[in-house]
């Protein structure tokens, strides 16, 4: 090969070094961007294994949820005394936080219980849906219980209503059959118009009632005799609404009733009132005018009764 031969192939080696050299980035880039087979597939082995993890960690979170729940559900749940109540299981009070004294006050039994509260009570029942209804509803808002003192021949007539009463989760009380001063009653009577109450309760709801209000506040030893041997607690109340003096005609009931209650009210008060459409609509603003002054609603399944 001549030496010009040579320079010129020699000039060409240089030439083709230098354009591979320069190659340009994008083409390399997007070369290196398809992976290899071996590639792909430990991608997406990696892949699956994130999404498994992913998965079960939050069936985790589900399954602690769902476990906290059922934690919290089973603390916070309810006794339930079934045996007393049949098919309409009704929820049984254990811790008796208070009890009634000689004037028929709410009282503490434990220095830290609340000491401000208020029992709630409505005679004279049941009478109409409607009305129960209106009152239980403002209960309800209230997050309040009452105790709802029926009379046996209303409830014969209307037992429906007295389901209504205890299906709404109110508990109810014995206030005889008819309604009638008992204290001067021979016992035989007595025991007739507090007892044939605890059968028609019970038959209707599953439940006999554990609290007694002789009707005019008047049941005389015999009445307290009577109640006790029922397992029933006796009281009348300590401070009274006077809804019952009040005639259809009247103005400003609400506000009668509310200079009644809270020129009464004290630490332990056990409220009589009726079911009675004026009592109905007051009730908001009366249990308004109670929260505002302090008060908290004693739920009736606290208080202590006699043992059966």
């Amino acid at each position: 090969m001549g030496t010009k031969t040579a320079a010129i192939l020699l000039t060409a080696c240089l030439l083709l070094s230098a354009c591979t050299a320069n190659k340009p980035e994008s083409a390399a880039t997007g070369t290196s961007q398809t992976p290899a087979a071996s590639d792909t597939s430990t991608n997406a082995k990696e892949l699956k294994t994130v999404s498994s993890e992913t998965i079960n960690h939050n069936q985790t979170n589900r399954d602690d949820l769902n476990s906290a729940g059922k934690t919290t559900a089973q603390q916070n749940k309810p006794v339930v005394d079934s045996s007393k109540t049949g098919e309409s299981a009704t929820v049984v009070a254990t811790d008796k936080t208070y009890h009634l004294d000689k004037a028929y006050n709410v009282v503490p039994n434990q220095k830290e219980a609340e000491k401000k509260v208020i029992l709630l009570t409505f005679d004279d029942g049941p009478k109409e849906a409607s009305m129960i209804n209106k009152i239980i509803d403002t209960l309800d808002k209230h997050k309040a219980k009452a105790i709802f003192f029926v009379n046996g021949y209303r409830v014969k007539e209307h037992p429906e209503l007295l389901k209504l009463i205890h299906d709404r989760g109110q508990p109810i009380g014995n206030h005889s059959w008819d309604h009638i001063v008992l204290k001067n009653k021979p016992e035989a009577e007595v025991k007739k118009q507090i007892e044939t109450v605890q059968k028609i309760v019970k038959d209707t709801t599953g439940q006999a009632p554990v609290f007694f209000r002789p009707p005019h506040g008047a049941g005389g030893d015999v009445g307290r005799k009577v109640a006790k041997e029922n397992g029933l607690l006796y009281m009348t109340w300590s401070v009274g609404s006077l809804d019952w003096t009040m005639k259809k005609s009247q103005l400003n009931k609400t506000e009668a009733i509310l200079k009644n209650v809270t020129e009464q009210l004290h630490p332990g008060s056990n409220i009589l009132m009726h079911e009675l459409p004026w009592t109905a609509e007051s009730l908001d603003s009366l249990l308004t005018r109670l929260e505002q002054k302090g008060y908290q609603f004693v739920d009736p399944r606290s208080i202590e009764v006699p043992a059966s």
